[in-house]
């Protein structure tokens, strides 16, 4: 086990994740509906994507390791370019329980929600990235869906105590700046 990856790959997803709109997502039904479903279904979507993006990732690895890295930190760069200059939500409204609604059909809505707006977005193309990267698919896989169960947990437990715990502008910033590193790693070894 490469635990020195692992735990970058950790650490970047878990930062990236946090002041995603997915997160939004999460903490707004969280807010509405019954917490551990929200949960449940937000880590069954998260751990669907996680298994795409690797896939992709995997796909991408059998390129030229110099391609690989030079689209890996451009990539990042972008991504942290995004971030940095993202304007803050005023607040979405996302479509889930209101709390009168079974655990089933919470669960099931929270897995719609985070499913659909997971495609595309940042962690999930870090994830595809690092897969790509650094060859280690399951690594990438556990490291990636872990940060992301992790983030989940905590906008879950924020969203059902109180939306105004967590500073999504400034946990935005920190993400962005660890895109940058990661941005400046692969351009180097480009």
């Amino acid at each position: 086990m490469n635990w020195p990856l692992a735990a970058s790959a950790f650490g970047l997803i878990f930062l990236a994740e946090l002041p995603d709109k997915t997160s939004v997502a999460t903490l707004i039904l969280a807010g509405r509906g019954r917490p551990l479903a929200v949960y449940l279904g937000a880590c069954a979507a998260f751990a669907a994507q996680s298994a795409v993006a690797v896939l992709f990732g995997s796909l991408l690895s059998l390129l030229p390791g110099k391609a690989v890295h030079l689209a890996a930190g451009l990539g990042f760069l972008a991504m942290a370019a995004f971030l940095w200059f993202e304007k803050e939500d005023a607040g979405e409204s996302a479509a889930g329980s209101d709390g009168t609604s079974g655990f089933l059909n919470t669960a099931g809505a929270a897995f719609v929600l985070i499913f659909l707006a997971e495609w595309g977005d940042l962690t999930q193309l870090a994830t595809a990235a690092l897969a790509a990267k650094s060859r280690a698919p399951w690594i990438i896989f556990g490291a990636a869906t872990a940060a992301l169960w992790a983030a989940s947990g905590l906008l879950v437990l924020a969203g059902h105590y109180s939306r105004r715990i967590v500073r999504p502008r400034a946990i935005q910033k920190a993400a962005a700046l660890a895109f940058l590193a990661a941005s400046a790693f692969f351009l180097a070894h480009a």
